[in-house]
């Protein structure tokens, strides 16, 4: 088991990293605020669940008994109006777009959380919490009939943004509502309007706001108080600022303990994001590039700094791939020992704050010395491609087979207008196929015998031309994508 005692993570809340201290030793207890369900998962979104599944991964790697909850808003202004435009039920809409994450999810490879609960089936846990808030004199009910949380009364509102109130009063994020004593006030419960769903409560019929049913469904899973909660930086004011106001103004405890922010994915210098229209969604990429070659992409930098979206960043993490691939390629499968080289310095980089790049350079360090002792010492090579393989793992990569990962053998996404589907089979739906290139080298085999090296020379030719690198070996011809 690897030292529970070294993991240091940056702090949102302190501004700086921490050694991280369970409140249960030997457990950690983590939220992270997941997909509102109204659209397809873009790869900002996808930056969210790959970071958390890394982390989730890696403190269970360590010994850690993890409870991992990941959220689903299925119900908020967003997924009303679009039923409205759809012209469906709102029940029909999350339903469709939460199979469509799952979907998402599991392609890129990403475990699922060990708890997933939705808005919509914990509104008795956010009227009770409303009702706490309302009693010990933080939450009132405005002319409009909403239901308001009063930030006037809780002292440590900023901190986690780190600005004074009047900073934020000033902002431009703040929301404008003539009912509110003071504009960062936010909604508890809105009231019920014609043709919107609503569940009655004691300030009458209507829905939670978006930021009380994070702190219900959180302290619900997980407690009053637990160890980790993470999100993008988008999310760190107003949203996470509001949880803390609202659940230790409801309980009277600490919150959490630990805040975690991913930052943004960026296109041209702009956060990617459905209201800039400048996104692509995970179904868009999956159709261009391997699952495993967007996790690559996603932890080739660090989770808090920016992360730019570019055709060139995606073949960086193709190639490296590749060499990780190739260096495990032809060597047998041998368990993994604890405690083997390369382990030490690849745990150094991940507990500094889950420095995923400093870890992946370690990998090829170790893919080097693998090359290296290929064919000459092979007890050492099947024990590093035995460790190689578990770190990568410890990330989510190097789970394929190599040759099924070099012949591009992933997810298919076929786009019609309105509909996407995801399919095993090939990389993508313009790609030569497998069986085609087999085709072509049994062709080649037979120029070869036949001394037509031209026609061999020319099949060759036409393969590299549509991306495919053949190697001739003693053993025969193999063949991967470029």
């Amino acid at each position: 088991m690897v030292s529970q005692s070294e993991l240091r993570i940056f702090n949102s809340l302190s501004g700086k990293k921490e050694l991280f201290r369970p409140i249960e030793p030997g457990k950690v207890r983590m939220y992270v605020c997941g997909m509102t369900v109204y659209d397809y998962c873009h790869v900002g979104h996808a930056r969210v669940m790959v970071v958390f599944d890394v982390v989730a991964r890696y403190l269970r790697d360590k010994g850690f008994d993890v409870t991992y909850v990941r959220n689903i808003t299925d119900i908020d202004d967003k997924i009303i109006r679009r039923a409205e435009e759809q012209k469906e039920t709102i029940a029909e809409l999350t339903e469709r777009f939460i199979r469509y994450m799952n979907e998402d999810t599991a392609a890129l490879g990403i475990l699922r959380p060990d708890l997933e609960p939705r808005a919509t089936q914990h509104i008795p846990e956010t009227i009770a919490m409303i009702g706490r808030l309302q009693k010990n004199g933080y939450a009132y009910q405005a002319n409009n009939g909403d239901v308001y949380f009063d930030v006037s009364r809780f002292a440590s509102y900023g901190l986690l943004s780190g600005k004074q109130r009047e900073e934020l009063r000033a902002g431009a994020r703040v929301e404008i509502d003539a009912a509110k004593r003071d504009p960062l006030d936010f909604v508890l419960w809105k009231s019920a309007k014609p043709g919107e769903p609503s569940w009655g409560s004691p300030w009458g019929s209507g829905r939670p706001g978006w930021h009380i049913e994070c702190s219900a469904m959180s302290t619900h899973c997980l407690g009053n108080h637990f160890d980790i909660h993470g999100g993008g930086l988008d999310l760190q004011f107003p949203h996470h600022e509001n949880e803390i106001a609202q659940s230790e103004a409801a309980t009277g405890e600490p919150f959490v303990n630990v805040w975690m922010h991913n930052g943004f994915v960026r296109v041209l210098d702009e956060k990617m994001s459905k209201s800039l229209g400048n996104f692509f969604t995970v179904r868009e990429v999956l159709a261009r590039y391997q699952p495993e070659e967007i996790r690559y992409f996603i932890l080739s930098s660090h989770y808090r700094s920016p992360l730019t979206y570019s055709d060139e960043n995606f073949h960086s993490a193709r190639n490296a791939l590749t060499r990780l691939y190739l260096a495990l390629r032809d060597l047998p499968h041998t368990h993994y020992q604890p405690g083997a080289a390369y382990e030490g310095r690849f745990h150094a980089a991940m507990n500094d704050d889950f420095n995923t790049p400093e870890a992946l350079a370690i990998t090829f360090d170790l893919a080097r010395e693998l090359n290296r002792v290929k064919g000459q010492e092979p007890e050492r090579a099947a024990e590093l491609a035995a460790t190689l393989t578990h770190l990568g793992g410890v990330l989510g990569l190097l789970q394929l087979d190599p040759e099924e990962y070099l012949k591009g053998q992933g997810v298919t996404l076929t786009v019609t207008p309105g509909q996407v589907t995801v399919e095993g089979g090939e990389l993508s739906v313009d790609t030569i196929s497998g069986q085609e290139i087999d085709r072509m080298l049994r062709q080649r085999d037979l120029a070869r015998n036949a001394k037509d090296y031209g026609e061999a020379d020319r099949i060759r030719q036409h393969l590299a031309a549509q991306g495919v690198i053949l190697e001739d070996t003693p053993q025969g011809t193999t063949w991967r994508r470029q």
